[in-house]
């Protein structure tokens, strides 16, 4: 496979898992309190949102990959 062609495969899955997962979501820990034995921790939840348009050029740029990928080949060089 061409390197282009891989490229625009990873592009067009990476636009399509933008579109579905619309964000990534992590958990932190950490310690608030250590009293003799006791120890009392939190968990903190983080959204970083992905918007559509990220996704969208993903899509589009693999897309476009492709297409010139393919018109390239077709064409016939003349000496």
């Amino acid at each position: 496979m061409k390197p282009k062609m891989i490229l625009a495969i990873l592009l067009i899955a990476l636009g399509v898992v933008a579109f579905v997962y619309q964000g990534i979501d992590y958990t932190t820990r950490g310690k608030d309190v250590n009293i003799g034995p006791f120890h009392m921790t939190t968990e903190h939840e983080h959204h970083v949102p992905l918007p559509p348009i990220i996704g969208a050029i993903a899509l589009i740029g693999g897309i476009a990959l492709l297409v010139v990928d393919k018109r390239g080949v077709n064409r016939v060089s003349t000496p």
